[in-house]
Order: structure tokens, then C-alpha cells, then sequence
């Protein structure tokens, strides 16, 4: 059986309806018709509008074994937009895997707290995500740990999948050789130094390689996965859930948006870090 509450959390991939009090009775099993709604409150008055989510189908049930790597200075959104759809994979596991059990503190200051470590979490994985960043990449790239963890596991995972830079870091564990991938624009261009083939795409899909461009797309990435994973209705009702319909307010999202003289500052900013991944590639290729 499974309670409400733990149902509810996980289709939404957050507390996203925290405001609704939910039964703590047994809720529904799979492809039931056990209403979920809240608790009956002592002043019927004050009661909230319940969610009307009469059927959960089985289909939207699956048993997979999830693992995102997190390290210290990576960009923490590269993470969590994904993860937030990849929750509404519900009965799948998912695992925050860092290379300790210690807290990950990102690039912008927001702490990660892992729930598995390189040891702890499962051999076999249906799905392997990657984030990336700037300096804690270029240091995870350089971790023999970090890229023998990316290669074990991924040589064998059902799906191998990155956000932003962190194909970089797919391709320093030999995971992207012959395949058609993404990253953030600053890194694609160095994608070819890892065998992979440089495809300027939002979202690159190559057989059971999945890669997104930078930070932001690692929404689109969960999305698109969860479309994969699970019947479309479930991966629409997590867009909704997420109200996932941008239009940001500045179009300088990429380099053909941008002003020349922004995008100019950027790749002068960043021109060390291309250097780095250069190097940092040569040496893993000797």
C-alpha cells in the first residue's frame, strides 16, 4: 500500500501542493480509484479544495534506480531542474551520489546533501545524470575517483544522461566515444576532444545517450525523459504541475541572442576554463 501523502509528493516531484492537508489513511494502489483528498478539518470553512486525482494508472508505476551525481562547486541547477521531473517517475529511487556522505556546497553557495556514496549506491542503473559548472568540474574531471565511479557505472547504465558542462565530464569517462552529444555552448566545441560528436541542439539524443546545453535545459532534459520513461500523460501532468511554460524576459540566451559585446565578456571570462578542459584531456588521452 501506499499513503497519500507519499503518492502525492512523489507524481509532483516536490511539496508543490503542500498547501493541501493530506489523508494519512492507505492511499491507492496502482490503477485504483481511491480518491485522494484532504484530511476533513474541524471547520469545514477553512477547508482547502481538494485535488482531483481520482485514478493513478499502473503505467505511471515503475521500479527504476536512479543516480545523479553531485560534487562540490557544480552548478546546482543543472541538478535540480531534472530531478524535480525525474520525481514524478513514481516507484523509481533516486539517488543524490557524491563521493562522501559529506554536504555539497554548489557554485552560487546552495547545499546538496547526498544520499548515497560512490560505495553505497546500486552497480546496475536504469539512469545516470551528470551536472556540470565551471571550477568543480575541471576538479571532478581531474578525480580518479569521481571519473572511474562515471565509468563503471555508466558502462552499464539503461540510460546515460548530463546537463550543461557535465558532458565534459561524461566524455572524461569515456562515455561519449561515437556519440552525438551537447553541452553548454562554451563546452561544445571541446566535445570532439572526447571522441563525441559536437551537435549545437538544445537536447541531444543518441541511443541511451541523453545530453542537454546549458544549465536551464536540464529541465527540458527531465522532461524529456520522463516522456521516455512513462506515458505521456504523466510527463504532461508534471509540466503543468511545474506551470513549465518560459518566456524569459531578455533574449540573451545564447550567443545568436546575445549582444556581441556581452557574449564577447563571457568567452574572455571563460577562456581559462576552455584552456583547463584542454589540458585536462590531453592528460587523460597520454
Amino acid at each position: 500500500m501506499i499513503d497519500r501523502r507519499t503518492l502525492v509528493q512523489t507524481v509532483t516531484g516536490a511539496a508543490a501542493l503542500s498547501p493541501f492537508i493530506l489523508s494519512g489513511r492507505a492511499g491507492a494502489q496502482p490503477g485504483t480509484s481511491a480518491p485522494i483528498g484532504p484530511v476533513q478539518e474541524a471547520h469545514p470553512a477553512t477547508e482547502r479544495p481538494a485535488l482531483d486525482m481520482r485514478r493513478i494508472p499502473a503505467s505511471w508505476f515503475g521500479k527504476e534506480q536512479v543516480a545523479i551525481l553531485i560534487y562540490d562547486k557544480m552548478t546546482a541547477l543543472d541538478v535540480v531542474g531534472p530531478q524535480y521531473m525525474l520525481s514524478g517517475l513514481m516507484g523509481a529511487t533516486i539517488h543524490m551520489v557524491a563521493r562522501s556522505d559529506k554536504p555539497i556546497v554548489s557554485d552560487s553557495g546552495l547545499i546538496l546533501t547526498p544520499t548515497a556514496t560512490f560505495e553505497t549506491c546500486p552497480r546496475d542503473l536504469d539512469l545516470l545524470l551528470v551536472g556540470g559548472g565551471l571550477d568543480g568540474t575541471l576538479a571532478a574531471m581531474r578525480d580518479e575517483a569521481t571519473v572511474g565511479f562515471l565509468a563503471d557505472r555508466g558502462s552499464r547504465a539503461k540510460w546515460v544522461t548530463s546537463v550543461c558542462t557535465g558532458s565534459l565530464l561524461l566524455g572524461q569517462a569515456g562515455l561519449l566515444h561515437g556519440y552525438r552529444a551537447t553541452s553548454h555552448w562554451i563546452g561544445r566545441p571541446l566535445l570532439s576532444r572526447f571522441g563525441a560528436i559536437e551537435v549545437d541542439q538544445r537536447l541531444v539524443f543518441d541511443r541511451n545517450r541523453a545530453t542537454g546545453a546549458g544549465v536551464s535545459a536540464g529541465i527540458d532534459l527531465g522532461l524529456a525523459l520522463v516522456d521516455r520513461l512513462r506515458p505521456r500523460d504523466l510527463a504532461q501532468t508534471m509540466q503543468l504541475l511545474a506551470e513549465y511554460a518560459p518566456e524569459p524576459p531578455l533574449a540573451a540566451g545564447t550567443p545568436d541572442t546575445a549582444p556581441a559585446e556581452v557574449t564577447a565578456g563571457v568567452r574572455a571570462r571563460l577562456a581559462g576554463f576552455v584552456s583547463a578542459v584542454e589540458e585536462t584531456s590531453h592528460e587523460a588521452r597520454r
